[in-house]
């Protein structure tokens, strides 16, 4: 590439469907709680993806679906309803993680395709028993993808797409820093879980992180969190965490959450810096925006949708596109077994003050 301006046309970073009209539907929500109606549902509406019905654990939450998007099919009365349908294609299986496993095994069982949420585990014994209930679900010809919508966001997946193309040379190093404050925590089930910020929200950027630093290998892992000034005694999850990640190529990567930073305007940034040049960018809160710096040239570049609800979209429509041309998602929920592992090593660290966590032959 000889210059900032060799990439146009720029690839296209909104979400792909499958071409035919008759391949983006027989989608069933499995566990239609909040993400579902404020995320899965909006996009699946907005991008057409034909929803053939939901089913929640939790009748109430389901009360006023078909109200609310009249293009749903129906409420399933059971779990096993949903399964049982021939009209479904792929379960969308949105429920909490603890038991998430087992619903993708009954879902593969039943000979669904499956797009799960994320992260896909927090269970080591989970990783373990993957390759098994891939193979099988080889065996009956489904995919199963994980809903890693944060690969969607269009900063996000404009960088991607542009890595890919060499737009920077070879990446050195990943940063990104949160400059905003922290989604309402206490009192919520989010406050209960173990390490909450490395093992579930900061989940997208270990992930995307490790996506651009491929085909470099992670083969160390360190990770601390910890309470911040100010922050509330009845909260019980540290507020503030901080990632580091090292590559076998010497190519490195931080990820740091200060806590609930207060800012007039603001954003999530990030830095992908290479050897022929740096993306910088930001996502959430309006804050999108993804910069070109290579040759003396800085070319802002331009961006369409926002991170919610389109990347939801991205995620399915990816695992719908690879069902009709017969390969596996780019969110497979074997490539994302790599980033729960990156994260359970994380978890490790945290839980010993830092230490490096990792060896070649433990991380993908």
């Amino acid at each position: 590439m000889d210059s900032a301006m060799d990439l146009d046309p720029l690839p296209d970073e909104r979400p792909r469907l499958p071409d035919d009209p008759a391949l983006r539907g027989g989608v069933a929500i499995l566990g239609a709680g909040t993400i579902a109606h404020t995320a899965h549902l909006p996009a699946y509406e907005r991008h057409g993806i034909g929803v053939t019905g939901v089913w929640s654990q939790a009748p109430e939450t389901t009360s006023d679906t078909l109200e609310r998007f009249p293009s749903v099919g129906r409420v399933y009365p059971s779990a096993e309803d949903l399964l049982a349908d021939p009209e479904v294609r792929v379960v969308d299986i949105a429920t909490p993680t603890a038991g998430r496993m087992a619903w993708i095994e009954r879902a593969v069982d039943a000979g669904k395709h499956v797009l799960a949420q994320k992260p896909l585990t927090t269970d080591p014994a989970d990783l373990a028993a993957l390759p098994g209930l891939l193979d099988r679900a080889r065996e009956r010809g489904v995919r199963v993808a994980v809903n890693q919508n944060g690969r969607w966001a269009p900063a996000w997946r404009l960088a991607t797409l542009l890595l890919r193309q060499g737009a920077i040379g070879d990446v050195v190093g990943v940063t990104h820093l949160h400059d905003k404050p922290l989604p309402p925590l206490v009192g919520t089930p989010f406050d209960d879980l173990d390490h909450m910020l490395v093992t579930d929200y900061l989940m997208h950027w270990i992930d995307i992180t490790r996506t651009w630093l491929d085909p470099a290998a992670v083969v160390s892992v360190h990770a601390t969190d910890s309470r911040v000034p100010g922050q509330p005694a009845e909260s019980r999850n540290p507020w503030s965490a901080t990632i580091g990640l090292g590559c076998d190529t010497g190519a490195t990567a931080t990820l740091r959450i200060v806590g609930n930073a207060r800012a007039t305007h603001p954003s999530c940034p990030f830095w992908i810096h290479g050897t022929e040049g740096t993306l910088r960018g930001s996502v959430l809160v309006g804050s999108d925006r993804l910069v070109l710096d290579r040759d003396g040239e800085v070319r802002e570049l331009p961006l369409r949708g926002q991170w919610f609800v389109d990347g939801f979209a991205g995620t399915m429509g990816e695992l719908l596109c690879a069902v009709a041309e017969d390969r596996e998602p780019e969110n497979s929920a074997a490539h994302a077994a790599g980033s729960v592992r990156i994260m359970l090593a994380a978890r490790d660290s945290a839980d010993r003050g830092g230490a490096v966590i990792g060896t070649r032959g433990d991380l993908p």
